[in-house]
């Protein structure tokens, strides 16, 4: 591992997966985040993202933002990560709250921190090629001041349904960001990938006193009030009546739409080769992932040994016609 001693990475893994539901809802009706299920037996995308995270940061300096309520899902899949680096969020408020919370609280601890940030319900079939981007990305911070850096991927194919990053003019290894498009039609989505546009994978890299600046910059009242929590070290590393209070009233904020977008001077964009990321957004790109993906082994067996709690492979091919008519209506 090529990492910086203060190199931290943040492993987003507080969200619903709502648009799986179809294929996560257990037969007690119970929905299970996707980031807690496996994709064809084994780990889970969680475990899988902690091992990404792995590639660039010590075990000490890896970080997982959850929600209080999916204590039962997260509670033994995180039982190797330190205590005081599982940050529980009381609600999910967005994506922006649920990256300026560990930072904050990165910060009190390493005001020289770089930070990289990661999904945990995301699929590479090539982690390789991603490791080798990040440390790539940490070891031009030093010489990008204030920028941050963005892992734009080079599609596969002309996704509708993804987020592009539409690259500028070329600065050193990495590239100006000229606009984002987000979820285009499919020829507008054709017309950017053959004009070089990257997939927005929602994988960045930057300093973390300048990606506090720019929540500063937009949501300052925000970054007051969760920066008196964490300076009082009410959050660390459990719930408190303190940190309660604040996200009783905490706006749902979106990092990418409401922090990242207008904020294009300040943002570098370093491309990705293919490697086979996906999102695992939708029934049909999961069922696309799958497809690439070994049949071995035992799968419910090995769910159940390492702590995956459901296993998509599995509940995929037992409610296919569902998934299929309800992506066809």
């Amino acid at each position: 591992m090529d990492a910086a001693g203060n190199t931290w990475a943040i492993v987003l893994a507080g969200g619903e997966g709502r648009r799986l539901h179809s294929l996560t809802t257990t037969d007690s009706g119970v929905a299970i985040p996707k980031q807690f299920c496996s994709l064809r037996g084994g780990d889970s995308l969680l475990n899988d993202a902690l091992k990404r995270a792995a590639s660039i940061a010590s075990p000490d300096h890896i970080c997982a933002v959850v929600s209080q309520r999916h204590q039962r899902w997260w509670e033994s899949a995180l039982a190797g990560v330190p205590t005081d680096n599982v940050i529980v969020q009381p609600r999910n408020c967005g994506t922006a709250n649920g990256i300026l919370l560990p930072l904050l609280y990165i910060l009190e601890r390493d005001p020289d921190a770089r930070v990289v940030i990661l999904n945990s319900d995301h699929h590479m079939r090539e982690e390789g090629v991603l490791a080798a981007a990040l440390q790539r990305a940490v070891q031009e911070l030093p010489k990008r001041g204030d920028q941050v850096v963005l892992m734009g991927i080079l599609p596969e194919e002309a996704d509708p349904d993804l987020g592009y990053i539409v690259p500028g003019s070329r600065d050193g290894s990495v590239s100006t960001v000229d606009r984002f498009v987000e979820k285009p039609d499919a020829s507008l989505a054709r017309t950017l990938v053959d004009n070089g546009a990257l997939w927005n994978a929602f994988i960045l890299a930057a300093k973390g006193a300048a990606l506090l600046q720019m929540f500063i910059q937009r949501f300052a009242h925000v970054v007051a009030g969760m920066r008196q929590v964490v300076m009082k070290h009410e959050f660390n590393p459990g719930l408190s009546a303190a940190a309660s209070n604040l996200y009783r009233d905490l706006p749902d904020i979106d990092f990418s739409r409401e922090v990242l977008q207008g904020a294009e001077s300040a943002l570098r964009v370093m491309q990705v080769p293919h490697c086979g990321w996906s999102d695992l957004g939708t029934p049909k790109r999961l069922a696309e992932t799958l497809q690439t993906l070994p049949r071995s082994g035992s799968p419910s067996e090995a769910s159940d040994r390492l702590g995956a709690f459901l296993n998509l492979a599995l509940q995929q091919a037992r409610l296919q016609p569902v998934v299929v008519h309800s992506t066809n209506s």
